[in-house]
């Protein structure tokens, strides 16, 4: 009898271990659950925002007021795929101008330079909207620095505002690039290029130089200067003070560029929308990129740039 009741009493302890094994694994799988669950959840609500956000319907400009100095920015070097490309600039002035509030469009400048295709597209526009809108003038403001490209794009403006310290000018065109061949000599490399058409390794980095060659670009930087000196003599008119080395790619301070005409007063944004254009609350115009276009620059575009440039020899560049 002992013996059997021994015998009941383990089997009624096995079944309890098992039902507490099984009773804990029930609950481990219903919270595994739970969390996983929890964070498919979350991430369908992160890929929602981010669809949301990525199609501009978060952050949008609040509407602006009835009068309103508008503005838009011109920061960094000026190419095609950065902030500062012909399309964001043109783009931002376009909404700036036909904004029924706006009394007067300030262009805030903070440009070493760049393109001077992008530079040539963003005066012409400006002109064409000064034309289209004669009632609303446009300001050019010059923060740290507007150089070469960068003025180029301002003497478009009906005004070029600057800080005494400000840096203005270098009115002149380079193409840069680096040559290879000494070293190439020394390691023992050869360059291998084939090409039709005798000049198609134009300033090919790995041959040297022929003077014909150099000829022929120094020929296409001088027509590229002139039309640089014909925009600002235009856009500056009778203001301007040639000097010598005026167009000769020096730069100078805000101060003296006042002496010289490069541009016309001292004054900031803030002291252009409330003194001059008589509107002193600021509307910010300038295209922002959202998180769907950053994302694609990131995978895409920065590689295909990079790329893309294993095969120039030189850029072309206005500062």
């Amino acid at each position: 009898m002992a013996e059997l009741g021994q015998g009941g009493s383990g089997e009624n302890w096995e079944r309890g271990v098992v039902e507490k094994v099984a009773l804990a694994a029930i609950t481990e799988q219903r919270r595994a659950r739970y969390w996983g669950i929890f964070f498919k959840l979350l991430m369908f609500i992160y890929l929602f925002a981010l669809l949301f956000i990525g199609l501009g319907w978060f952050g949008k400009k609040e509407s602006a007021p009835d009068k309103h100095t508008a503005m838009v920015e011109l920061r960094g070097v000026i190419a095609a795929g950065n902030p500062a490309s012909a399309d964001n600039v043109m783009t931002g002035l376009q909404e700036a101008f036909k904004n029924r509030g706006t009394q007067g469009v300030i262009l805030r400048i903070n440009s070493p330079g760049g393109s001077p295709v992008e530079a040539g597209h963003i005066n012409d526009e400006i002109r064409r909207l000064r034309e289209k809108y004669p009632k609303i003038p446009l300001y050019a403001v010059v923060e740290d620095i507007c150089a070469s490209g960068g003025y180029y794009v301002a003497v478009a403006a009906d005004r070029i505002y600057v800080d005494k310290a400000s840096i203005i000018g270098s009115i002149g065109v380079l193409m840069d690039g680096f040559g290879f061949t000494g070293a190439m000599e020394k390691l023992g490399v050869e360059r291998r290029l084939l090409a039709a058409g005798e000049n198609k390794g134009f300033l090919d980095p790995f041959s040297p130089i022929l003077e014909s060659q150099r000829s022929h670009a120094e020929q296409m930087l001088q027509q590229i200067h002139q039309q640089f000196i014909t925009v600002v003599r235009e856009g500056r008119g009778v203001r301007l003070k040639e000097t010598p080395d005026m167009f000769s790619g020096l730069l100078w301070v805000g101060q003296k560029s006042i002496e010289m005409g490069l541009s016309d007063e001292l004054g900031g944004v803030e002291y252009v929308a409330r003194e001059v254009i008589k509107a002193e609350e600021i509307v910010d115009f300038t295209p922002r990129e959202n998180v769907a276009e950053r994302l694609a620059k990131r995978f895409g575009a920065g590689l295909g740039e990079a790329l893309g440039r294993l095969g120039l020899a030189g850029s072309l560049t206005l500062r």
